[in-house]
């Protein structure tokens, strides 16, 4: 596949830019949908084609994908918070919806739809999620993981009814560098790099470097197969040992608080009252304390066994991380 053209939505941000360079170096030639208003820092050194436009137009979205040969649709409005919840539902489910079917107009040989290990239930015996247990939407928690769910079921449908070349990635909670925005991870890493979180809630993650979450992709588009679902993770980590290695990382003492979530909950709906008014996204929300009652653990095995998938050590993805964040200011 080296020297073929692909598209890559969302490439100027976290994971996407990670995407977009994996595949460059992999010898593909790279289109990039971006939208007006993206930073585009992660792209500035990047030998890719610029297309601009939002996935939610259909006529940008064709423009776009007219003369790629693969389709990595990364691109999702990825926000635990929004003053319209609504949007983020439109983004990602409108928006998937744009892109597959401009994808299967334009004749394109395979895409791989990023998903999220969102859409993937947590057994209530403790041991991590695999690809076997889907969620319902019913049962997803906020606007962000409802409309991941939903975007899924489009993917899915299309499989399935249009015969859509489409093979889906799940992510776990990518860590790295070039995390500009940051997302609601890189935000702790922040937050915790500070020395401002004294405390913590008894949850868990699964955590995986960004770069590896990248090469992921590349190997589900040459070994995957059209309708297969693979988790992209790393290691499963309580929250309390990954604020601890930060604060080994950065000289700090990590935080000794477990606080329990029901005393969180007032304060959440605080932050988000005044989130209103200033249109900033809170650090503290109340679909994020509701999703922490859970410990987001999952399995990759799939991925390992099908995809000759291989994740570094979780640290690494922090180190990286710290690094990054110190190097461009946002550790001051």
């Amino acid at each position: 596949m080296a020297g073929d053209k692909i598209l890559v939505t969302g490439a100027s941000g976290f994971v996407g830019a990670a995407v977009a360079r994996a595949a460059l170096a992999a010898g593909f030639g790279v289109r990039a949908l971006v939208r007006a208003s993206s930073r585009r820092q992660n792209l500035a050194d990047l030998n890719v084609e610029l297309a601009e436009g939002d996935m939610r137009d259909p006529e940008a979205v064709a423009r776009a994908m007219a003369g790629v040969k693969h389709l990595f649709h990364v691109a999702a409005d990825y926000r635990l918070w929004a003053p319209d919840p609504e949007e983020i539902l439109r983004t990602n489910c409108d928006g998937t919806r744009n892109l597959m079917r401009a994808a299967l107009k334009a004749g394109v040989e395979r895409v791989v739809y990023t998903s999220s290990v969102a859409t993937i239930a947590i057994p209530a015996d403790g041991t991590p999620g695999d690809e076997t247990r889907s969620l319902a939407l019913d049962k997803a928690i906020g606007a962000y993981k409802r409309s991941k769910v939903a975007a899924e079921l489009i993917v899915k449908e299309m499989i399935a009814g249009e015969g859509l070349p489409a093979v889906i990635v799940h992510p776990s909670t990518p860590i790295g560098p070039r995390d500009v925005k940051p997302t609601p991870t890189g935000r702790i890493i922040v937050e915790a790099a500070m020395g401002r979180m004294p405390g913590y809630v008894d949850t868990g993650l699964n955590l995986v470097h960004v770069d590896d979450v990248a090469a992921g992709h590349l190997a589900a588009l040459e070994k995957g197969k059209i309708g297969a679902q693979y988790i992209l993770g790393g290691e499963n980590v309580l929250l309390s040992k990954m604020l601890a290695d930060i604060a080994a990382l950065t000289g700090r003492r990590p935080p000794k608080i477990n606080v329990p979530r029901r005393l969180l909950f007032p304060l959440a709906a605080l932050v988000e009252a005044q989130a209103r008014f200033t249109g900033r996204e809170p650090f503290l929300t109340l679909d994020g304390l509701r999703m922490a009652k859970y410990r987001m653990f999952f399995s990759s095995a799939k991925a390992e066994r099908d995809l000759a998938y291989r994740p570094r050590p979780y640290k690494q993805g922090l180190e990286d991380a710290l690094s990054w964040f110190g190097a461009h200011g946002y550790l001051k």
